[in-house]
């Protein structure tokens, strides 16, 4: 760990050529005093440092002094700043390991490319979460992620709605979606991967190593995830729909099923209305949807569903009425 941070630590300056003291201990999560000491195990080392006082001193490293790091385009150069997700690499424990990669990366570029990498640093930045999350509180995920690492073995207590069980995993992988982590992971004993929400995970404990399997997690994870999707479509309704509604369709309902209802609708009438069959999760979640058209739809079937829709109308009419 402190030979890791050594060389971080010998790359941010390479990168910065002079840096405080309080500037280091910031990038590399350590105190001030650990940066000193730090400095002077590099200079025991043979590497050129200086130490200067006042206002405009700091830490330097002597010019010309550099190592090298070969064969990176800028645009390579370019892609570990802009996908860095720093939120996601700090849950894991590996945010210093990210300043730790820049800094080298930087240091070694040659002076074209390191301006185009940080420029593109500057101006592109990946957001994964939506709109009014909360990130969860996940404080068994570094243990959990360092098992999937060393493919070893986990001990869970796992909160489920009605209770919490005791489960033996062997972990498979992570994944992180729209801001939330879940561990792919076989129970032992079990039939295959499952998928556990890490939030829910109260206690972890490392074990045993044991064998992994092959096992695709991207595949994997593509493939259940969207027969998940398609499971919670159970119902279908009969829409008419308007230019504008039609093209608003996937941004209030499943994306791929709006899809699938525009590309097999009738054709349009003289004012462009089309019929199409939409496949929905429950006539709740579809009128909630719905409603968002406005007076661009009309419910064909089911009966329900119909009558439902012209109830919230007419209440949306008595209230605005009543405001006059």
């Amino acid at each position: 760990m402190r030979a890791e941070r050594l060389v971080t630590l010998l790359f941010l300056l390479q990168q910065r050529r002079r840096a405080t003291a309080a500037e280091l201990a910031e990038a590399l999560a350590v105190s001030e005093r650990t940066v000193y000491r730090d400095v002077a195990s590099l200079e025991a080392a043979g590497v050129p440092l200086w130490t200067e006082q006042g206002r405009a001193g700091g830490i330097r490293l002597m010019d010309g002094w550099r190592t090298r790091l070969d064969g990176l385009t800028g645009k390579e150069a370019a892609a570990i700043f802009a996908l860095g997700v720093p939120e996601v690499l700090g849950e894991l424990g590996l945010g210093a390991a990210l300043t730790g990669a820049r800094a080298k990366v930087l240091a070694t570029l040659p002076a074209g490319l390191r301006e185009y990498a940080s420029r593109v640093s500057d101006r592109f930045h990946l957001d994964a979460p939506g709109w009014f999350h909360r990130p969860e509180e996940v404080t068994q995920l570094a243990t959990v992620a360092a098992a999937v690492a060393a493919t070893r073995r986990l001990a869970v207590r796992y909160g489920r709605r009605d209770r919490t069980v005791e489960r033996t995993l062997e972990p498979l992988g992570l994944v992180v979606k729209a801001g939330v982590w879940y561990l792919i992971a076989q129970p032992v004993p079990g039939d295959g991967p499952r998928t556990y929400r890490v939030a829910r995970i109260e206690y972890a404990e490392a074990g045993d190593e044991f064998e992994r399997p092959p096992f695709d997690l991207v595949s994997w994870w593509s493939q259940t995830s969207a027969r998940f999707e398609r499971s919670l479509l159970r119902e279908s309704v009969r829409l008419r729909l308007s230019p504008r509604a039609q093209r608003a369709l996937p941004e209030v309902t499943d994306r791929e099923a709006a899809a699938e209802a525009l590309a097999s609708g009738g054709p349009p009438d003289g004012d462009g209305w089309r019929e199409v069959t939409l496949d929905v999760e429950s006539e709740r979640v579809a009128l909630t949807q719905l409603t968002a058209l406005g007076v661009g739809v009309e419910i064909l079937s089911p009966a329900s569903l119909r009558a439902a829709m012209a109830e919230v109308g007419e209440t949306i009419a008595a209230n605005h009425a009543a405001q006059r």
